[in-house]
């Protein structure tokens, strides 16, 4: 898994993180209008959640799964 955690002492819940992650791993949980980790075996590592969270809240690991291919870097 390469995105660790959403640390939610600092998450003001803004949903920035959704809206930037370009392969859908992170979701709303409706209930607790909380972002949460829906399909971290998707994560690419590109770290578009850890850039735009406005309170850096979000935990991204340095290992990139050897099959993935983005066409940005």
């Amino acid at each position: 898994m390469v995105i660790e955690y959403i640390d939610y002492r600092k998450c003001n819940c803004c949903g920035t993180c959704v809206l930037r992650c370009p392969v859908d791993v992170i979701r709303i949980n409706r209930e607790e209008k909380k972002p949460v980790i829906r399909y971290p075996e998707e994560c690419m590592s590109c770290n578009f959640c850890t850039y735009q969270c406005p309170r850096k809240a979000i935990r991204v690991g340095r290992d990139r799964p050897a099959d993935t291919v983005m066409a940005w870097g």
